[in-house]
């Protein structure tokens, strides 16, 4: 679903803890909310999976991100092959995003008053043509990357409504009870997806060709389509509003600045994305350049990164963590930074796959957690927008972290490119650290 060269989004940029879901600071959810009981019992191992409506969409989900990460592999290959400039491939992530950045926040009050299903069918439906374009020019050997840049925007603006609209629709589909279970199991999809994706269409650029990865996704988001139409849901209600587009933004933006756990949670988000999450747009350097192991090589560094976020994931959708939640987000961030930073020294491609590994376990406990810190403060009527700003700063700054690293990159090397991003993040972190002394307490 979302380009993850830099979705986290993501997806990772979508993931929750199993620890005890809080009532929301700032709000109570109206009686209709599906968030409403207060009575709701506390979370299960793998609870989201009691839903069928969850279980349908979390099938097609997974298909649909194995395509996913089988064309982000294909793409960065593409793009060297096209162009080879480092700074020409962090563009193309670059603009990847930037529909999140034009269009993000306007998405969230989509989210927040129309039927988020037809949202996500018809998000799902205009990156199924993207994908297919760029898989029959590829394939008739006509893809220029002018061309690439296009469909690549048009790719962008369909995460740029689906993601925030995704996030927010979990609510509806598992309840209060299992809400960060559901996100702590997509996480898990995403990166199940990460593993098997990569590895695949390192298979399939050696042996069908680059094409032949993005028919596959473009197939993929068909298993979506079909899973969101075989739900069993109530009829929609569009919810009663009395002001503009404009002034449901502001809302949005006066709950975030009242709640400084919340704001700041935000702004770390926005940090990482600028200074560490454009690794992931380096890879294929590292892979042809640094490590010299070609593109299956570049699937098993993506797969060893998916392998430990999958384990992070599934530990917390399985059984949690009893480490407050602020402290494990800190204490997470400043590991990945760590290990991102020796990675970036390796040499050794056996030594690099292990660091990889271990930084995807820490930053899925990072993500997850702070999305689900995030979201069980937010009232439901505004959470398609607070969801749209978490995703806008996650997927949004990605144009800038991509095009400092990629500038970076081809001046001074990938590697010191990689290494000053973490460094800055480290900062960051302590900074945070000694200011909001109350996120380091949050539950």
């Amino acid at each position: 679903m979302l380009d993850d060269e830099n979705r986290e989004a993501g997806e990772a940029a979508e993931a929750g803890s199993a620890a005890s879901f809080r009532a929301p600071a700032g709000g109570n959810p109206g009686p209709s909310s599906p968030l409403s009981s207060a009575a709701a019992p506390g979370p299960r191992a793998f609870g989201a999976l009691r839903h069928r409506n969850f279980r349908v969409f979390y099938v097609g989900h997974l298909l649909s991100l194995t395509g996913t990460w089988m064309q982000s592999t294909a793409q960065g290959w593409l793009v060297l092959e096209l162009t080879d400039s480092e700074l020409k491939l962090g563009l193309v992530t670059a603009v990847s995003s930037l529909p999140t950045l034009l269009f993000g926040l306007y998405a969230g009050v989509v989210a927040d008053r129309w039927d988020k299903r037809r949202i996500i069918v018809a998000a799902q439906c205009a990156a199924l043509a993207g994908a297919l374009a760029i898989a029959m020019l590829t394939g008739a050997g006509r893809i220029s990357y002018p061309t690439l840049l296009i469909l690549v925007f048009v790719l962008g603006t369909a995460s740029a409504f689906e993601v925030p609209t995704r996030q927010a629709f979990f609510a509806e589909l598992v309840g209060r009870a299992d809400l960060e279970n559901a996100i702590a199991l997509n996480s898990s999809a995403f990166n199940a997806s990460r593993i098997v994706g990569p590895a695949i269409a390192g298979l399939m650029i050696g042996g069908a060709g680059i094409a032949a990865c993005f028919y596959a996704n473009a197939v993929s988001y068909v298993a979506v389509i079909v899973g969101l139409m075989m739900m069993r849901l109530p009829r929609a209600r569009r919810p009663a509003h009395t002001v503009g587009i404009v002034e449901g933004l502001r809302e949005g933006f006066a709950y975030i600045r009242g709640d400084r756990v919340v704001k700041t949670l935000v702004w770390l988000i926005a940090a990482m994305s600028i200074t560490v999450f454009p690794y992931a747009m380096l890879l294929p350097v590292f892979a042809r350049d640094v490590l010299e192991v070609g593109a299956r090589g570049l699937g098993w560094l993506l797969s060893a990164t998916g392998a430990g976020a999958l384990t992070a994931g599934m530990f917390l959708a399985a059984r949690g963590t009893r480490i407050p939640r602020g402290r494990l987000i800190m204490g997470a961030g400043v590991a990945y930074s760590v290990l991102l930073m020796a990675f970036a020294l390796s040499r050794s491609f056996w030594l690099s796959m292990v660091l990889l590994a271990c930084a995807g376990f820490m930053i899925i406990l990072n993500n997850a957690t702070l999305n689900g810190l995030l979201q069980s403060r937010v009232p439901h009527r505004l959470r398609g927008r607070v969801m749209s700003v978490y995703v806008f700063m996650f997927v949004g700054m990605t144009p800038l972290g991509s095009l400092q690293a990629g500038a970076v990159a081809r001046w001074m090397g990938a590697p010191f490119a990689l290494a000053i991003g973490c460094g800055v993040l480290l900062v960051v972190l302590v900074w945070v650290a000694a200011k909001v002394p109350e996120l380091m307490e949050a539950e």
